[in-house]
């Protein structure tokens, strides 16, 4: 069994340094307890991939399960799926930077969200400037909650 254990930030953009080119994300949700994913990823090259994800309960710990999935089978499974969102995601280091065009974040800007995957959920981490408040806890900033329609 696989298992995710995350932590999830606000970020403050002003502070960010230069970032890599994003995946263009698309993700849809079959289901939301448990969380049940059809995600297509795009590359600034343009080469697509598509993955089905299935995560069970939590907010910091929960098990996760990913499987590749042709991307011509994306499309038809997004459209089966109740709420769907689009992101721009960039790495930095360890961290993970998730941009949502469509949904304002506390400023009124385009939200922004930075996630770190961690062995443990005691494990130490650098805190960069561009951290701001942690949100792991809240569930209105889970993906699942941000896709639904008004999220």
């Amino acid at each position: 069994m696989g298992v995710e254990i995350e932590r999830k930030f606000l970020v403050r953009a002003e502070l960010l340094p230069a970032l890599s080119e994003p995946l263009q994300l698309t993700q849809g949700y079959l289901a939301t307890d448990p969380v049940v994913r059809v995600r297509l990823a795009v590359a600034h090259d343009g080469t697509r991939s598509g993955e089905l994800t299935i995560k069970g309960r939590g907010l910091v710990s929960r098990s996760e399960f990913n499987y590749p999935i042709p991307p011509s089978e994306v499309g038809e499974l997004l459209g089966l799926c109740g709420s769907a969102l689009r992101k721009r995601r960039h790495r930095l280091g360890r961290w993970e930077i998730d941009v949502f065009p469509d949904h304002p974040g506390p400023d009124g800007k385009p939200l922004w969200l930075a996630e770190i995957e961690l062995s443990s959920e005691d494990e130490p981490f650098d805190r960069p400037a561009w951290l701001g408040p942690e949100v792991t806890h809240d569930p209105a900033y889970s993906n699942a909650a941000l896709a639904r329609p008004g999220g």
